[in-house]
């Protein structure tokens, strides 16, 4: 039993305690904060973006680990629930923020979208993370005004924030059938690779050397 109870105790010890490389390099955390485009929505998790994002991590900068935070079907108002706990867990160095699509898709305020963003990213920033903002973009059938103010919130931001942000990371993709799945909507395992090259660049110049 006191043997159990040591185990225990270890492990917690272990858990609790900074990340440490191979090369005894404290490990620093990238959190995604998404919805089911990050989360692998319909493919193997392997193969989604963020897990392709996590082995050039490890080619080139093996002291950072991505920690997904995303959660298929959630909104920025999920988002901003979810971020300060996710902040206190990972102590992120790096945050990056793929929200919004499910706001549009269901129709929700550009104005209430914009404010939980902002909100997800000053309460980053103010325990020193750098964000990363991941456009998206509607279908046009919702109407170009709508679709236009949707949209224009994540350059907004980044000027109004100073952090960068990608357009649109499914712009080579949404309309190729071929690396969509069959609801069109999300993409497929042959689409991760090409989301990657779109948000590399723009994550690159954030990693502490």
């Amino acid at each position: 039993m006191l043997k159990l109870l040591a185990a225990v105790v270890i492990s917690l010890v272990l858990v609790s305690a900074p990340e440490k490389s191979m090369a005894g390099t404290t490990v620093k955390s990238i959190v995604v904060l998404g919805d089911s485009i990050s989360a692998a929505y319909g493919i193997d998790v392997g193969q989604g973006w963020v897990a392709l994002v996590q082995e050039k991590l490890r080619a080139q900068h093996k002291d950072y680990v991505v920690n997904n935070e995303s959660i298929s079907g959630d909104t920025s108002a999920g988002g901003l629930a979810r971020i300060d706990q996710a902040l206190s867990t990972h102590k992120p160095k790096v945050v990056i923020i793929e929200l919004g699509a499910n706001d549009g898709l269901r129709g929700l305020s550009p104005t209430i979208l914009k404010n939980n963003l902002t909100d997800i990213a000053l309460r980053a920033q103010k325990v020193g993370a750098k964000v990363l903002l991941l456009s998206m973009r509607i279908p046009p059938n919702y109407g170009k005004r709508y679709t236009d103010m949707f949209y224009n919130i994540y350059p907004q931001l980044s000027k109004e924030l100073n952090v960068p942000y990608v357009p649109f990371i499914l712009e080579d993709v949404a309309l190729a059938k071929e690396l969509m799945q069959q609801d069109g909507l999300h993409p497929n395992e042959k689409a991760q690779g090409i989301i990657v090259e779109k948000i590399w660049p723009h994550l690159l110049p954030l990693l502490e050397k």
